[in-house]
Order: C-alpha cells, then sequence, then structure tokens
C-alpha cells in the first residue's frame, strides 16, 4: 500500500420500510493502534461486522495485520441495521489495500453477508434494493439472492457469488461472472373450493359479491356453521394479481425474509391469503420489531386478504389498529430511529359468534355479557364493513344433499367478469372507485332507498357509500350499466347481521 492512496469508496443499499437508499461505503486503513471500526451503523451491528469482515479478510488471505481499519457507512443519518453491509466493506478494504484497482469498484453495487470463512450469505430485503440502483450498475449479491434479485427484470447485471474469494477474482477479471439463475415455473397449492360447502346460499352469494367488489366481510353465526370454512374459500376466487403487484407484494415478502433462500421462480401472482390468531402481538399485525420496523400481517396481505377469525376475541386495541390501513392502504410504524410506511391494501374477511356462548338459539349470556363482548367491535370499524350475511345453523338437508354445490371455477368467471366491467369504468375495483363516478350510475329508485335508509338511521354517511358500493357490484354481477332498487334492497339485506355485534358507540 503506498503512503498517497485515498479513502477507497464501495456503493451499497439500506432500506427504510421499502424505500431503498444508496449508501457509500469509505475505508482507511493506516499504522496505529491495531482495530477494526465501523461508523455509521445502528446499535451493534457496526461491532459484529467489523469482526466478522476481519475473520472474513483472513478467510480469504488478505489480513489486515496489526493495522487500524477505519470504515464508514454515509449518510451517516439514514439508520443502517443489518449484516447487508459486509461485502461492501470487505471490499472497500481490499481496494484501500490496493489488492482491487479503483476502477474495478465503478458501477458496482455489493450486498451479502460474510461468514467467518468468507462465504457470503443471503440478506432480506435484495429485491427492493434494486430501486437504488443506476441503470447498467452491476449488483454482486449471495448465490441465494440471485434469483430474487434476477427476478424484478431490470437493468442491473446480476452477479451471483459463492464467497469473498470469488467477489476478488470477478472484480479484478479475473473469473468470469456466473448468471443469475433461469426462472421457473410456479406450481401453486390447491386452494380449498367452494364445492366444499353445503347450503349457506346467502354467505355464498355475499362471498362473491365481496370477491367481484373488493368488498370487506363480515360473517356471523354460531360455531361449526362454516364461517372460516366460506371464508378460507375466497382465494380460489379472486382474480390473479398483475405484473406490478406481484413485484410489489414479492418485495414486501422479501424484507420480511419470506421468500424461499435460492429458489428460482417467477413472481407469484396468487394474491396473499393470511389469517393471524387473535393472541397475535400488534407488531405481527401491523409490523414492528426492534430497529426498523419490519411489515406485519396487514402488509403481507397487501392486494388480497386478511381473514380475521373469532373477530370478537381479538383485543379492541389491535381491531381499532386495522382502521388507518383499512381507511389509506398503508401502515405507518414509528420507532425511534424511523418511521417507515408499508402498503397495506387488504380485503378483510372477518367471521365472529354472536355471543360469547355462540349458541343460536336460547343464548345463555347475560346483558352484561353481550355489551362487553360487542364493544370490542368499534362503530368506526364496523361502518368500514361493506357485507355481513347471517351464516345459519346447517339443516339436516343441507348436510345430507346429494345435489353438488357450485364450484369455484364457475364463481370466479363471474367475479372476474365483474371485476374487468368495474376496472373499465374506473381502472380500479368498486370498492376503491371514486365515489361519485359510481353515484352516476345510481338510478332513481336506488337512490331513494338509500335515502330511506340514512333517513332510518340504518346507515351513516360512511355506511351509505359503502352500500352504494355494493350495488354497484351486484349491478355489474347481473350485466347492468345501472344500478336499481333491487340492487340497494340487496345490498342492505347483506348488513343486518352487523346489528347483532354492533354494541359500538357511534
Amino acid at each position: 500500500m503506498s503512503s498517497g492512496a485515498k479513502v477507497a469508496r464501495a456503493r451499497a443499499v439500506t432500506l427504510i420500510g421499502l424505500d431503498a437508499h444508496a449508501i457509500t461505503v469509505e475505508a482507511e486503513v493506516t499504522q496505529g493502534l491495531p482495530g477494526f471500526s465501523v461508523l455509521g451503523a445502528s446499535g451493534s451491528a457496526g461491532r459484529e461486522a467489523a469482526d466478522r469482515v476481519r475473520a472474513a479478510l483472513a478467510a480469504a488471505g488478505c489480513p489486515v495485520g496489526a493495522r487500524k481499519v477505519l470504515t464508514s457507512l454515509a449518510p451517516a443519518e439514514l439508520p443502517k441495521v443489518g449484516a447487508r453491509f459486509d461485502l461492501a466493506l470487505a471490499v472497500a478494504v481490499l481496494a484501500r489495500l490496493e489488492v482491487l484497482p479503483p476502477a474495478a469498484l465503478e458501477g458496482v453495487v455489493l450486498l451479502g453477508e460474510l461468514a467467518l470463512d468468507g462465504a457470503v450469505r443471503s440478506v432480506p430485503g435484495v429485491l427492493p434494493s434494486l430501486a437504488a440502483l443506476e441503470s447498467g450498475d452491476r449488483l454482486l449479491v449471495a448465490d441465494d439472492d440471485a434469483a430474487e434479485a434476477a427476478v424484478s427484470g431490470g437493468s442491473a447485471e446480476i452477479v451471483p457469488i459463492s464467497d469473498l474469494g470469488e467477489a476478488v477474482a470477478v472484480l479484478r477479471g479475473r473469473s468470469t461472472p456466473r448468471r443469475a439463475p433461469e426462472p421457473t415455473a410456479i406450481v401453486p397449492p390447491p386452494v380449498p373450493d367452494l364445492a366444499d360447502v353445503q347450503g349457506q346460499h346467502e354467505a355464498r352469494r355475499a362471498l362473491e359479491v365481496a370477491a367481484a367488489g373488493g368488498h370487506h366481510l363480515l360473517f356471523v353465526g354460531p360455531p361449526g356453521c362454516g364461517k372460516s370454512m366460506l371464508a378460507e374459500r375466497l382465494p380460489g376466487l379472486l382474480p390473479s394479481l398483475d405484473a406490478d403487484a406481484a413485484l410489489q407484494l414479492a418485495a414486501i415478502r422479501s424484507v420480511a425474509g419470506l421468500l424461499d433462500p435460492g429458489r428460482a421462480a417467477v413472481l407469484d401472482t396468487r394474491p396473499p391469503f393470511r389469517a393471524p390468531h387473535h393472541g397475535t402481538t400488534q407488531a405481527a399485525l401491523l409490523g414492528g420489531g426492534s430497529g426498523i420496523a419490519r411489515p406485519g400481517e396487514v402488509s403481507l396481505a397487501h392486494r388480497g386478504a386478511l381473514l380475521v377469525d373469532e373477530l370478537l376475541e381479538w383485543p379492541r386495541r389491535l381491531l381499532d389498529g386495522l382502521r388507518e390501513p383499512l381507511q389509506e392502504g398503508v401502515v405507518r410504524v414509528a420507532r425511534s430511529r424511523a418511521t417507515v410506511r408499508y402498503p397495506a391494501a387488504f380485503q378483510l374477511i372477518a367471521a365472529t359468534n354472536p355471543c360469547p356462548c355462540g349458541s343460536a338459539d336460547g343464548c345463555r349470556c347475560s346483558v352484561q355479557d353481550l355489551q362487553r363482548y360487542r364493544q370490542r367491535l368499534s362503530g368506526p370499524l364496523v361502518d368500514r364493513l361493506d357485507l355481513a350475511p347471517a351464516v345459519r345453523r346447517l339443516a339436516a338437508d343441507d348436510v345430507l344433499t346429494d345435489h353438488p354445490a357450485e364450484r369455484s371455477a364457475e364463481v370466479a368467471e363471474r367475479v372476474a367478469a365483474a371485476r374487468r366491467t368495474a376496472e373499465e369504468r374506473s381502472a380500479t375495483a368498486n370498492a376503491d372507485a371514486p365515489i361519485a363516478l359510481l353515484r352516476a350510475s345510481c338510478g332513481t329508485g336506488a337512490r331513494q332507498g338509500l335515502a330511506q335508509a340514512v333517513d332510518a338511521g340504518v346507515l351513516t354517511g360512511r355506511g351509505h357509500d359503502r352500500a352504494l358500493r355494493v350495488a354497484r357490484t351486484l349491478a355489474d354481477l347481473d350485466g347492468r350499466d345501472r344500478m336499481d332498487r333491487a340492487d340497494v334492497d340487496e345490498a342492505l339485506g347483506h348488513r343486518l347481521a352487523l346489528l347483532a355485534v354492533e354494541g359500538a358507540d357511534r
């Protein structure tokens, strides 16, 4: 190393939520008190990275010896956690030691954790990190992350790296870069079929309407009547995701560490279906954790459905936490180091018993028990529910019938046709369409029905708009341009079960 050498620099990427930020890694190696310092890292990440990088350099045949190594992750004010900067730190040190020429790092971005023997390990969040790259950049990542990086189809060259030695050989031009693996087709597991559900015609109809319009749905009924069974059949009715939505969902799963390392696969276009337990924590549901908050269940259900089973067994604070993502389609999680914003535009599918004992007939609950039970659901959250059909206890004829129920594939065809109609009209599902555009197709009888429901106190202002959206979906399923009174009456009929759980303050 010559005495006039300059500080060496390499490039990496940090993530705050799904937002990618370019990081400059600087390295200086001097004579002095031996040590390895990493400036600009959050918490204990710097100390841990220093030990890993020092050991990996020695394993690669480039020990720093009894010298002072000072590295920096800039800009310092951005939060930086995890081991994703290890590879960039090691390469910057090697450039400062003149093992690598400075020109070798031009247009190169490095992401990866280093093992003590120099192996490059997978890190979460590689896919969204590509947003910080410039056109024509070369990205060096672990073998297990190459398929994930390549799935975006961007302009960056993805180079799989097995260990630090291979990274040096590639950057010095002594080894031909390996290509990222080619995508392979996904074979999705089968989803439960609606044909398994006997009877429950009103609930089946409401499930079809919810799928066609993207509406939030609540099933109310006694235990064992098929509420959860119906909800679990929703994925078989929903249309596939487009490429942009699939890419965004993959980015969320990448940050959450849920993508399979090393699996070369095309984007998953199936709408997600998440079903957290009522004992889940607020951080697991909405997002959180130490350091920078990770995505929660509401974000993992983005562009799909979130099943909240046993709705009234959930703590009220968790249910109220759903109001922001239901209204805005995003969730914001504030931490001392950063406030992150994750997409959370999901369809809520909920199920509950009408009372604590769950008995449809001969309820044994006291008035106080009913009040406590129903007060867990706030009025504003009730207003965000579009459909609430009553699910009744099955009769013997429903269970023993030989008549086959309609299959999911048949219902999905009607759902897809209704979705296409809605998207041609407003470029989105009816649940999210501009309300003024939907009102323009509201006939006189439909307007009168909605007005009477508001005057009678059956609907609030928000409830009026939601009933209008459901009526529009009913007309789309029937292939009609305008809503009529029958559409409004059916939309209101599907909300009657809300009265059984509406112990909420309005």
